[in-house]
């Protein structure tokens, strides 16, 4: 049952948005002329999921053309399709000027008067339920569609007293914060990451005198090589046509491949057997390339198939290749490629297509350079330390993720009176626990 369909208990009620919120209007004689500059929020600028602060630039009046007036303190809400869904809204908290200007694409919002928390209207906005009733109302052409300012004043919002609302917008802003934190060190990590590959790929594990060779420095016993002296085959995926429908094989994607890893994500399978889906079928330790792809950087990220998702078949958008195992570590060549003198070395063998593409064919790939250390053993070492960081970032995203459900279940059931607002008090101890694990 969706949130809006439901009973409020405790003599609460469902109220009108409008009733409480209006849309911001530029008053009639405004002195336009101070401040100098004056914020505006482009639609890109707009955060979603959760941050409150939009990126601002800073611009002159004569600069803004044509833009939707607010003030400092209003909910920038996206009106038009696919930003609305995807959850893009703002509250103007650290407005560096009275009033703003922003893409005409968004509806400002402020309360009557100080009895409402905008905080909690802010985190109502993201429950899927309430984005759904609104998205369904949208009107326009397909893949234009924007929300009718009635449509939002008329949408129904659960009655609260201004103490509920403090108490339940602190608690869910807590939450908030806490899944800025594990972003932020998903970043750092990644960066982390970034710069060691940069270190171990130039310089090594053993602190060895350097050499210049045709990528760059490396250490004085590694060889750069292509990576056709190293491959056993190269091969293109299969074209057939696949779909949600679970069968024995599924077939990885361009979707499945990130740097250096598959996921199971948005799985689709075909209908393949016997000999047909032999010739496709990936074994412990293939790489597989993106061989076209919109983003230069996308293209050549390469993953080793690990034998998850079991009896797993390959697309036509992917090269697979099979190295020499007495000469390459698969997870080497795979951490080298994502790195940034391995993107980059990718990049010089994109092959521009009218499309706007870039592609990579089999003889692209055999010529890409490959610097190696003299043994396996090193190439491990180096794999190693790369994977002890991608098990702190995977740490990371997964404590993110817990608060992201915390934090929809937490809204559900906090509008639905599921839980009641005097429960709050034990929420930091439930987070500190999270937080232990």
């Amino acid at each position: 049952m969706s949130l809006l369909d439901t009973e409020l208990p405790g003599g609460r009620r469902w109220v009108r948005l409008g009733d409480a919120y209006e849309v911001t209007k530029k008053p009639r004689g405004l002195d336009m002329t101070s401040p100098s500059s004056i914020p505006f929020a482009p639609m890109n600028a707009i955060p979603q999921g959760g941050e409150y602060t939009p990126k601002y630039t800073m611009r002159t009046l004569g600069e803004i053309r044509s833009g939707t007036y607010f003030e400092r303190g209003d909910i920038l809400v996206a009106k038009i399709t696919p930003s609305f869904e995807n959850g893009k809204q703002a509250i103007a908290t650290e407005l560096p000027t009275p009033f703003g200007f922003g893409t005409t694409e968004i509806i400002p919002l402020r309360p009557f008067n100080g009895e409402h928390d905008r905080r909690l209207l802010f985190f109502y906005l993201l429950h899927p339920d309430v984005r759904h009733h609104v998205a369904e109302r949208m009107e326009g052409a397909t893949g234009r569609q924007r929300i009718p300012v009635d449509v939002i004043l008329d949408l129904p919002i659960p009655e609260f007293n201004p103490e509920a609302q403090t108490t339940i917008a602190d608690s869910l802003e807590m939450i908030q914060r806490l899944k800025a934190i594990e972003s932020q060190a998903v970043k750092a990590t990644t960066n982390l990451k970034r710069a060691a590959m940069g270190t171990l790929f130039t310089r090594g594990l053993r602190g060895e005198e350097q050499k210049e060779t045709e990528i760059g420095p490396v250490p004085e016993s590694w060889e750069v090589v292509n990576f056709a002296s190293v491959r056993e085959r190269l091969q293109y995926g299969t074209s057939v046509r696949c779909t949600y429908d679970v069968s024995d094989h599924p077939v990885l994607r361009i979707p499945n491949i990130e740097p250096q890893r598959i996921t199971s994500d948005d799985l689709k399978y075909c209908t393949l057997t016997g000999v047909d889906a032999a010739k496709y079928c990936l074994e412990d330790g293939d790489l597989l390339f993106i061989r076209t792809n919109g983003v230069l950087d996308r293209l050549g990220s390469c993953a080793v198939y690990g034998g998850y998702p079991a009896n797993s078949l390959f697309a036509s958008y992917l090269i697979r290749a099979k190295v020499k195992p007495d000469f390459v570590v698969p997870h080497f060549a795979a951490s080298f490629f994502g790195s940034e003198l391995g993107t980059s070395i990718v990049a010089g063998r994109a092959i521009s297509a009218s499309d706007g593409k870039f592609n990579l064919n089999t003889a692209a790939i055999d010529s890409l350079l490959l610097p190696l250390p003299p043994t396996l053993s090193e190439q491990g070492e180096i794999v190693s330390v790369l994977d002890a960081i991608d098990r702190k970032i995977e740490l990371h995203r997964r404590k993110r993720a817990v608060l992201e459900e915390l934090f929809k279940a937490l809204l559900h059931k906090l509008m639905t009176g599921e839980i009641r607002v005097g429960e709050l008090d034990s929420l930091p101890v439930e987070l500190d626990r999270e937080k232990q694990k």
